[in-house]
């Protein structure tokens, strides 16, 4: 890719980056906009899933899973600050959709274990997890990359975020 392609990629992903975390409807409307980069269309050839690291299919090998790929980006956080967030947010539902607060009101509800919105979701995904905002490894590694730039850790999140 030419590198003014790879600048464009660069400030989209920032674009994209600072109106989800603004909270403002803008996001939803330029999101389309901005049209898919080739970060966002590629899957990345190994996605890192519970089972590949040896975890069980269930809330502790998906935080487990998710710590092992957010040690290796080094991403903060803990299993107990992550487990609490989620039982929080989903009650462990990695399924959960939020179609009520004022995030749905806009169009783009919270989804998955830690209630992510989609922009978020593609702003702080973390390579190396699926492109799937369900997908509990995905879900929890994002939501804990933008937790870290938010706020330091994941573990200093002890409400709504």
């Amino acid at each position: 890719m030419p590198a003014n392609g790879q600048r464009r990629s660069s400030r989209t992903a920032r674009l994209v980056r600072t109106l989800a975390v603004t909270g403002t409807g803008a996001a939803v409307l330029a999101v389309p906009l901005l049209g898919a980069t080739s970060a966002s269309a590629a899957t990345p050839a190994t996605v890192r899933t519970a089972a590949s690291f040896g975890y069980p299919n269930n809330l502790d090998g998906w935080i487990r899973a998710s710590l092992a790929v957010m040690a290796q980006k080094g991403i903060p956080g803990s299993y107990n600050g992550i487990h609490r967030n989620i039982i929080r947010e989903s009650s462990g539902n990695p399924r959960a959709i939020n179609l009520w607060d004022s995030n749905a009101k806009k169009g783009i509800p919270s989804k998955g274990l830690l209630q992510v919105i989609d922009p978020t979701f593609r702003a702080y995904h973390v390579n190396g997890t699926s492109w799937n905002i369900y997908d509990p490894v995905a879900n929890i590694t994002a939501a804990c990359n933008y937790a870290a730039k938010r706020y330091g850790s994941i573990d200093n999140v002890n409400g709504a975020y």
